[in-house]
């Protein structure tokens, strides 16, 4: 063992050298692994923080959201029981609406003192509750159920303000654990003679708690105002045991201090030890609202710094080896050194490129579905897996004034270069469709942007489409990009004109479409990523077999995500695994706008010559709609100013030679909303085009303009432009509630 020593001439200088060598590397990489170990720990402890309190956020977030919703709906109702007092069965109604119109509310009850209604005893609270897919109702006091010994009833009753109960199982009435909001109800006297509740069940929290984790073995702590556990990863302290006990049977005394600043309503962070002698870093914040609770993430550090140990493990045991193999290569490795120095700073080269352009990529598109949950007409999705090569792949999506813009693009060539070219075409759609509504001037804009800098002779297909909400209406037009998917009844190429790319001629003249869609319509966009799909015999997926599966799917009336997620499916089993050579780039849309029937109770039409002597007429007719209303004075006030800005601006750009035209007004309106359109034959002219004015600058800085569109914008609910028929149509929308 060990012969080759021995033969080892140590008078010789190339062995001296090489033995320096070799002892200088031994001690080089022990002193490289032990900083790397510190850099990497240091590094990870960042990470750890980042992620738990981004995690942190997000729960609180979407919890404190629930919580607000709830305070925000009794607190808007409240008034509602009040204006109804003289009227005790119509608390059912009221509470059965609440439910109707909140997922989240499993009970409302309205919850009078004694005797309020002689003829109804000593214990009168409606209450509606939901029961399997129904919603049921009862009354829920009784010598059993005495309602007003409790603390949702109490609290309120005393303090005047909106009050979250601890948590508690409330048997006799919703037959589940719960946390009532409950805010008191005044007679015209302003004196308290009950309160307005809602339950939410506390089922939610866990299942908005399973859904985040900073790490598989991370958990989350969430405590009532009192200290009392409210969700854990141990059941059987749930709502049986308080932070306190938990903390006094613990070693380490940080964990009762971190109580004690959860219960105070304290944020901040902590590391502590637990009983097992484990670590773990403990990041705690307040729930927003009126609930008082508070919310910690657990972090395990052997977890955390698992992957670190095993790899300076396998560092060190690597190194020993490379020790005893560094003798023998010496030679070869210095002769080689110059060109495999060479080589590596290239090949570093082509993958800092490509991760630069995988992150600018991903970076850019939109990532959080569904973008709008509070709307019922609109819903989408979108899906971006990059090749192995990184492209230029993108889509991105815009709502303003009831209209949704979208676009799908795909950018000639690859790597950064590609990256770049599609981070400016997305910004500038984005920055073009915040003023501008037809698709093809939207599409004629980037175009001309784009060959303007084009320099490396680049250019981008695109689909670009604006679905107006309200009618259906998409207008869209297409620059050579691959043909639309439009699923409903049946399924169906989306007709496209033969456009070029952007980013050839900037002379070009884009020819814009238009098409009427139903509701529950699809559409499905996507680039030549999903078409040319291949086996690892070279066959593509192609677009009969994209309509075909397409047309199978639409059947089953899924989601855009569903939707998509079958098209994706479909694409792995036809590759059979194989790697994909471009980006796979999707989006679905589905529009699901509904007719609303509502029963009208007020119709007026007025025809209006296109002249400013005709604002008296108009004035006369709001200030009748108004008082029919019994609309308050400052909002009829407003009404009269928003209607007199868009006749002013009909007259002054639609009919700018003060040629002889006319103005229709038709105002419809029901307990929920009122609502006016206004229709002229005038030129083409879109008022809401317009950018919104910056009201922070000074007047010298402001340009001229935009302030009548900027003033109907905030008076008005919703606010909606279109063209049909040779007739510009404006459409104003108020909600009443």
């Amino acid at each position: 063992m060990f012969k080759w020593w021995n033969k080892l001439d140590f008078s010789s200088l190339r062995t001296r050298s090489s033995l320096a060598i070799i002892i200088t590397a031994a001690v080089l990489i022990e002193i490289t692994t032990v900083v790397q170990y510190f850099f990497a720990r240091e590094g990870i402890s960042n990470e750890v923080v980042h992620r738990a309190k981004s995690e942190l956020t997000i729960e609180t977030a979407e919890i404190g959201n629930v919580i607000s919703r709830v305070e925000v709906v009794v607190s808007n109702l409240v008034w509602v029981v009040e204006q109804h007092l003289d009227r005790p069965d119509e608390m059912y109604r009221i509470t059965h609406r609440l439910l109707e119109e909140n997922s989240i509310i499993v009970g409302s009850a309205i919850a009078f003192k004694p005797n309020y209604y002689p003829d109804r005893g000593l214990w009168f609270s409606p209450y509606c509750y939901r029961a399997n897919d129904s919603i049921l109702s009862k009354q829920l006091g009784n010598p059993d159920y005495d309602y007003h010994k409790m603390e949702w009833y109490t609290a309120p009753m005393s303090t005047g303000k909106g009050h979250w109960s601890e948590p508690y199982f409330d048997r006799g009435g919703g037959e589940m654990m719960m946390s009532t909001y409950s805010k008191p109800i005044h007679d015209s006297a302003g004196n308290p003679i009950g309160v307005f509740t809602a339950d939410v069940s506390l089922e939610w929290l866990g299942n908005i708690l399973r859904h985040h984790q900073a790490y598989p073995s991370s958990y989350n702590i969430v405590l009532s105002n009192i200290g009392s556990i409210l969700a854990c990863p141990n059941d059987t302290l749930i709502m049986r045991h308080s932070a306190q006990q938990v903390a006094d049977k613990a070693s380490d005394t940080t964990i009762r201090q971190v109580s004690l600043d959860m219960i105070s309503g304290k944020s901040g962070q902590a590391r502590v030890s637990g009983n097992n002698g484990g670590e773990y870093y403990v990041f705690y914040t307040p729930i927003g609202g009126d609930s008082g609770w508070s919310m910690a993430v657990v972090c395990d550090d052997k977890e955390i710094f698992s992957g670190l140990r095993k790899v300076t493990l396998y560092l060190f045991a690597l190194m020993l080896v490379g020790l005893t193999l560094l003798a023998t290569i010496l030679v070869r490795t210095i002769r080689g050194f110059k060109h495999l120095q060479a080589v590596s700073v290239e090949s570093e080269r082509i993958g800092s490129e490509l991760r630069i352009a995988h992150n600018i990529q991903l970076g850019m598109v939109p990532k959080h579905f569904p973008p709008y949950p509070e709307r019922n007409d609109i819903d989408l999705y979108g899906y971006l897996m990059p090749a192995k090569e990184v492209g230029g792949d993108f889509y991105d999506f815009h709502l303003r004034n009831d209209k949704l813009f979208f676009c799908i693009g795909d950018v000639s060539g690859k790597g950064v270069p590609a990256s770049l070219v599609m981070a400016v075409t997305r910004s500038l759609f984005l920055s073009t469709v915040a003023h501008e509504a037809s698709p093809e001037r939207i599409v004629e804009t980037l175009n001309h942007a784009l060959t303007k800098m084009n320099e490396s002779d680049m250019f981008v297909t695109m689909f670009a489409g604006v679905l107006d909400l309200p009618t259906g209406r998409l207008r869209y037009c297409n620059a050579a990009h691959c043909e639309p998917l439009i699923i409903s009844d049946k399924t169906f190429w989306l007709p496209t004109e033969t456009n070029i790319p952007l980013g050839i001629n900037a002379d070009w003249q884009y020819v814009g479409q238009e098409i009427k869609l139903k509701p529950q319509t699809l559409i499905f966009v996507y680039t030549d990523g999903l078409s040319e799909a291949e086996r690892p015999d070279l066959s593509q997926f192609g677009a009969k077999r994209i309509q075909d599966v397409a047309s199978e799917v639409g059947k089953a009336n899924l989601t855009p995500k569903q939707f998509i997620e079958r098209i994706t499916q479909a694409v792995g089993q036809f590759t059979l695994g194989n790697e994909q050579n471009d980006d796979l780039t999707m989006l679905a849309i589905k529009y699901t706008a509904q007719p609303q029937f509502r029963k009208i109770h007020l119709r007026r039409n007025l025809h209006l010559p296109s002249k400013m002597e005709s604002l008296p007429q108009l004035h006369a007719l709001i200030d009748e709609i108004t008082k029919i209303l019994n609309i308050p004075f400052a909002t009829a006030n407003n009404i009269e100013l928003a209607l007199e800005e868009a006749i002013v601006n009909i007259i002054d750009y639609a009919y700018p030679n003060r040629e002889e035209g006319f103005i229709d007004l038709r105002v419809e309106a029901n307990d929920r909303w009122i609502q006016f359109v206004i229709m002229d034959d005038g030129i083409p002219f879109d008022p809401t085009s317009r950018p919104n004015v910056d009201t922070t600058q000074s007047i010298e800085d402001r340009p001229i303009g935009g302030l009548g569109i900027h003033l109907i914008r905030n008076i008005m609910s919703g606010i909606n432009y279109n063209r049909a028929d040779g007739k510009n149509i404006l459409t104003l929308t108020l909600n009443l509630e």
